[in-house]
């Protein structure tokens, strides 16, 4: 935990900044949710372990909260329906919007590696299955980017 105050209280003002855009990104498409709602995760696990707490403890966003910390992973349904919307939203922009090709070029390198970060992240019925058998699940999460 941040021992600061000032620094303290940026966190934890940023943590609920996520939270509720995060909230208003259930309702609008083109705001994601799920990276708002991790990124408020990691402002209260550093500023207020309580808040932290109670967020995970959401039936709605805890689980997905606890498996990203805990092993780095993304549900296979949230693998599916980023990706639907992110190709939705960069062919719309490619599509139908006037601009140049280096602007083009750009989102589509954006995009593509977006959705190859989101594919290469394991999923938490992967993980439970390579710990039931002890083969080796530790060695998949190891280099994964986690707060804390």
């Amino acid at each position: 935990m941040i021992q600061s105050a000032p620094l303290r209280l940026a966190m934890m003002a940023s943590g609920w900044i996520s939270l509720v855009v995060g909230f208003i990104g259930i309702f609008l498409p083109l705001l994601p949710t799920t990276p708002l709602v991790l990124l408020a995760a990691y402002c209260f696990s550093k500023s207020s372990p309580r808040l932290h707490r109670w967020l995970i403890t959401q039936p709605r966003l805890g689980p997905m909260i606890r498996n990203w910390e805990q092993h780095g992973s993304i549900s296979q349904n949230a693998k599916v329906t980023a990706t639907v919307l992110m190709i939705g939203c960069f062919s719309f922009s490619l599509l139908f919007l006037d601009l140049s090709l280096i602007i083009k070029g750009a989102l589509v390198c954006m995009g593509t590696g977006m959705l190859c970060f989101i594919w290469t992240r394991p999923s938490p019925h992967a993980l439970r299955h390579l710990d039931e058998f002890g083969n080796g699940a530790t060695d998949a999460r190891k280099n994964l980017v986690r707060p804390g």
